[in-house]
């Protein structure tokens, strides 16, 4: 090269046509980089929804992601084709321009140039606008894989046998997540970003917890149900009915045990238009009780109600035995939180103290607390925050008693016999 580094007089003709290949090769290669990214992070359920608008790209990109393997292997294929392409014809003009030490610049100068212009570059934008890069670049895309299609076919013949002898088989790949934790995940990733507000997340958690919360999880106790002796005068019964917060209250006859039927409210009032109090009969007021299983879902429980236009159902255990009752606000509340009217009676289940700590309800509910403080307590072997003292301490605790589990410090305030009345829960981070 007599000293000189690169000789221009050679760029005329043959010179000017390999660096415009190249160059058209890298921005190919960029495409194909960034349209590989696009459609691996975009949407389906956004490309289905603009499809369903009529986007024409949409349909393209959901074609290519239903033959996700053929578009793989068309994209790397084309991709390296072109890339070692681009690189050959950079090695063959270094080589003539500057001689035998063309080939380390060619090396350097083409590793650079791809990895900035036609790897991060394009894939960085595409990460950024996966669904536009994505509905853009879905025309290149199906002519590369209809073009190439004989040789990815060949070449995933040649992976699954590959694969196969190191035994790997598509049925022992599986969907690692089920579809209702990939929108779990979803959901709470958004909520991280800031996309979705804490209630729109609890809410949308609610809604897919149903099919794995059965119904003993949020029953109302038997302890703490209104129940009225069906062997007392009519008048008393309607006395006590009407007195009452609820609009449907059990009736039992000879033990508390036996329900043997439900009275509503309204069908009280029409019964008073029609004669005084003492000669109702509340026999043919009353409607017969239904009862479900305590291992129900609450997604299979709701179906039911609706299922039979009821709104209120009587829970026994697998013996029979009365285990109390659920309603569907007790199921709606599992999703939108607790729901309160004008003759609920005012009750605070859980209070905050200015250090972090809590003192809550015994009988609160894992799940509440957990929504309502954005904590993580176990609900699986216990439903109530007592319920999880007792499994933890494997006792009964006595007032003043304090446990440290999971993260938290328990403070057991008050106890009636056997029964947790009390506890105030303080994060380590505050008690320390």
């Amino acid at each position: 090269m007599n000293g000189a580094w690169l000789d221009f007089a050679w760029l005329d003709g043959d010179g000017w046509v390999t660096l415009i290949t190249i160059l058209i090769l890298l921005v190919f290669s960029g495409l194909l980089s960034g349209s590989e990214t696009a459609l691996t992070a975009t949407s389906k359920a956004r490309m289905l929804r603009l499809e369903q608008e009529g986007s024409v790209r949409a349909r393209w990109v959901i074609a290519l992601l239903d033959r996700k393997e053929h578009l793989i292997s068309a994209i790397l294929l084309c991709n390296n084709l072109v890339n070692i392409l681009a690189s050959v014809l950079a090695t063959s003009f270094f080589l003539r321009v500057i001689g035998e030490n063309g080939l380390v610049y060619a090396t350097v100068i083409m590793t650079i140039t791809v990895v900035i212009f036609a790897e991060v570059l394009p894939k960085t934008y595409a990460i950024l606008t996966p669904d536009m890069t994505a509905l853009r670049m879905s025309w290149i895309l199906r002519i590369v894989v209809w073009l190439l299609s004989p040789i990815t076919h060949l070449l995933q013949v040649i992976s699954r046998f590959v694969l196969r002898l190191a035994g790997f088989t598509e049925e022992s790949a599986g969907n690692l997540f089920p579809a209702h934790e990939e929108i779990r995940g979803a959901i709470d990733l958004h909520h991280r970003e800031g996309a979705v507000v804490k209630n729109d997340r609890d809410m949308l958690g609610g809604i897919l917890d149903l099919a794995t919360i059965q119904v003993n999880e949020v029953t109302v106790h038997r302890k703490n149900m209104l129940m009225i002796d069906f062997d007392q005068p009519s008048a008393d019964i309607i006395r006590q009915a009407l007195e009452s917060p609820y609009t449907r209250i059990p009736l039992w006859q000879t033990e508390q045990e036996n329900i043997i039927g439900v009275i509503h409210a309204k069908d009280i009032s029409r019964a008073l238009a029609a004669g005084p109090a003492d000669k109702v009969n509340i026999a043919t007021v009353m409607t017969p009780p239904w009862f479900v299983p305590e291992t129900t879902s609450l997604s299979e429980q709701l179906a039911a109600f609706r299922r039979r236009k009821a709104h209120f159902a009587i829970v026994v255990d697998e013996y029979g035995s009365l285990t109390g009752l659920i309603t569907m606000e007790d199921i709606l509340e599992e999703i939108v939180g607790h729901i309160h009217d004008e003759h609920d009676e005012d009750e605070q289940a859980l209070t905050r103290a200015s250090d972090g700590a809590v003192e809550v309800d015994g009988t609160m509910s894992l799940r509440d607390l957990n929504r309502d403080m954005g904590w993580n307590l176990p609900d699986e072997e216990a439903t109530t925050i007592a319920g999880l003292v007792i499994h933890a301490a494997r006792i009964i605790p006595e007032v003043g008693q304090v446990f440290d589990f999971y993260g938290y410090r328990f403070h057991i305030m008050r106890r009636q016999r056997n029964q947790i009345l009390a506890i105030k829960i303080e994060p380590h981070s505050a008690s320390n």
